[in-house]
């Protein structure tokens, strides 16, 4: 639970009757302390999982959105991206992204779009569930070969994406065997999920025409990433991978059960504080796709985060971290995130060899840099 609560008598109760409530359903507890316990309490198959089709849509930061088309405003279009904890929807694995734009006009079982929380400031339910997704389906492919060097490749994005699987000591201890797996699938996927950002502002387009720079780096976009990872580890560590069915179930619950912990609020209360921050953070005046309608971005790629601070807002800053070792095992030994040259790499800053990483960093701080004097152009004198 969120350690700011711990003491307060609503806490002991809450707590008491959420864990009362876990074991008669044998649901998932959603484990947001900022350090999780590196070894999980139960140990499990995972089934054989298709790669993740595709990300779900993400929406742009703010709400009641309007849009253009090539510049040309879009008549009678209105995005409204809030939704709230208790009205998501029913999660599914590797939803394509036929059943994410449909699920945008209120078709399919998920409901996706941007809550606030008092304690992890805006959260984007669809970068949550993209990052459980391939989570769950990374851990698959670790288990698959326990122990054994493996490439595990990945369509592009501004460079050829692949997993690359070490040798290495399988712990004799099947429960640090499984929880080395989870672990290092979640620190995997939150490195994709920072690589999209970092390919999105770079020019990396899902659909070829239809621009991305609008979302790269956007506030709440990787701390959700983060949540995400998160949560599918706890699910996966509490035994709740072994059937699809099982793991979406459960994934329904806890996305909804996190949320809650973090504090989520209303529509209403939502809506209020993207108002509060317009002209800040976002520009109503701007239509989406047009990348300035996000005034305010977090360029950081670190796996350990909080919130990006949001002005008048200080509760929101819950840190959430990832370990980095298991059972004495450093997880980036067992398995990393590569990217080498491809085509659509001549977008990116010149490199030789491949990006990992390490690599991270400096990709986002020549974006930062390069926003910052676009943005200050962009301003009028009297403003400068």
């Amino acid at each position: 639970m969120i350690p700011i609560w711990r003491g307060s008598f609503p806490y002991i109760l809450a707590t008491a009757l959420f864990f009362l409530f876990s074991r008669q359903s044998n649901a998932a507890m959603p484990d947001l302390t900022t350090n999780p316990a590196p070894l999980g309490s139960q140990v499990t198959t995972l089934p054989a999982l298709k790669k993740p089709e595709g990300l779900r849509p993400c929406c742009a930061f703010g709400h009641d959105l309007q849009a253009e088309l090539k510049g040309a405003p879009v008549p009678l279009y209105r995005l409204n991206n809030i939704v709230e904890s208790h009205d998501l929807g029913k999660h599914r694995y590797n939803d394509s992204i036929v059943r994410g734009l449909t699920s945008m006009i209120g078709g399919g079982s998920e409901k996706n779009g941007i809550v606030y929380t008092q304690h992890g400031g805006f959260i984007d339910t669809a970068h949550v569930r993209d990052s459980m997704d391939m989570t769950y389906w990374v851990a698959s492919q670790l288990l698959q070969h326990p122990g054994s060097a493996l490439r595990v490749r990945l369509s592009d994005e501004l460079a050829h994406r692949e997993i690359v699987v070490h040798p290495y000591r399988v712990p004799s201890d099947p429960q640090a065997a499984f929880s080395l797996v989870v672990w290092t699938a979640a620190r995997v996927a939150f490195d994709l999920a920072a690589w999209h950002e970092i390919a999105q502002w770079y020019g990396f387009e899902s659909v070829p025409g239809f621009s991305e720079g609008v979302s790269a780096f956007s506030p709440e976009d990787l701390y959700s990433n983060l949540v995400g990872v998160r949560l599918a580890a706890s699910l996966l560590l509490s035994g709740q991978g072994a059937e699809l069915q099982q793991y979406n179930q459960q994934a329904t619950q806890v996305l909804t059960q996190a949320l809650d912990q973090l504090s989520a609020v209303s529509r209403q209360e939502t809506a209020r504080q993207f108002d509060r921050l317009d002209g800040q953070w976002w520009d109503s005046q701007q239509r989406v796709p047009n990348k300035w309608l996000v005034l305010h971005r977090n360029y950081s790629t670190d796996s350990t985060r909080r919130p990006t601070p949001i002005p008048g807002e200080p509760s929101a800053n819950h840190l959430l971290a990832l370990p980095e070792q298991v059972a004495g095992v450093t997880l980036d030994k067992v398995a990393a995130l590569q990217l080498l040259p491809a085509r659509s790499s001549s977008q990116l800053p010149v490199f030789s060899g491949s990006l990992t990483r390490d690599d991270f960093p400096r990709l986002a701080q020549q974006a930062e840099a390069q926003d910052t004097q676009s943005l200050s152009a962009r301003l009028p004198a009297s403003a400068k």
